[in-house]
């Protein structure tokens, strides 16, 4: 029988990047005269992706942009992201401990991120925590992103796992979304990076520390999912 797999979207979930996200938006912010981005306001910008914080950040001050200057942009952000990597970025309290309890008990670890693939295997890198990830998937891994429901099936694919043995971590609306159009149970932090809380959206469940993540939840979810009954 396949392993069961634990899948986590990255920021905000399993790393605290905000402040690095936001040095980086607002390094490219000020070579074009927009105004910065306030830390109280970075949670209404990340989670799609480098691409999108910039496309945001300029709508919200009434700025059109098009394509050629926002290519330019997101290479700028990425050159000035890499180049401090990890910068302040540092796994949330717990994250640790829960990574080494599901692989202890016989999980598959893998990452389901909006991030671009080789930024997000640099932080991990960067932060020695690479290793514990059959499979590490960013949002041009595939020819399709979150909340398509295939981002996560194809990386839980990937790293050797089976969709109806697995569960999501997330933080945000397009990682619940995401799991429930895949039909996967999926636990929401209530710590990341939204402008919502994340009850709004009905995930299977809400955790405020890393604490709370155990196997014995992780096990009832799946089971649950599968309609198989739980002790």
């Amino acid at each position: 029988m396949t392993s069961p797999i634990i899948v986590f979207d990255l920021d905000g979930t399993l790393v605290d990047t905000a402040p690095d996200l936001l040095d980086s938006l607002n390094h490219c912010l000020r070579t074009v005269c927009v105004p910065e981005v306030a830390p109280v306001e970075i949670r209404r910008y990340v989670g799609f992706g480098s691409r999108v914080m910039i496309e945001r950040a300029f709508a919200a001050h009434g700025r059109p942009i098009d394509n050629e200057e926002l290519d330019a942009l997101q290479k700028l952000f990425i050159e000035h992201y890499t180049a401090g990597m990890p910068g302040l970025s540092r796994p949330f309290p717990g994250v640790m401990d829960a990574l080494e309890r599901f692989r202890s008990a016989g999980f598959i670890a893998a990452v389901c991120t909006n991030k671009l693939e080789d930024l997000s295997k640099r932080l991990l890198e960067a932060l020695q925590i690479d290793e514990r990830f059959a499979a590490i998937c960013g949002a041009d891994t595939f020819g399709h992103r979150k909340p398509d429901p295939r981002h996560l099936i194809d990386t839980i694919k990937l790293a050797g796992g089976d969709p109806d043995r697995a569960v999501m971590v997330g933080d945000s609306r397009t990682d619940i979304d995401t799991a429930k159009a895949a039909g996967i149970p999926v636990v929401a932090v209530d710590f990341g990076y939204t402008d919502r809380p994340v009850q709004e959206f009905e995930p299977s469940i809400v955790i405020s520390h890393f604490d709370e993540l155990t196997v014995e939840l992780g096990n009832k979810l799946i089971k649950s999912a599968a309609g198989q009954a739980v002790a």
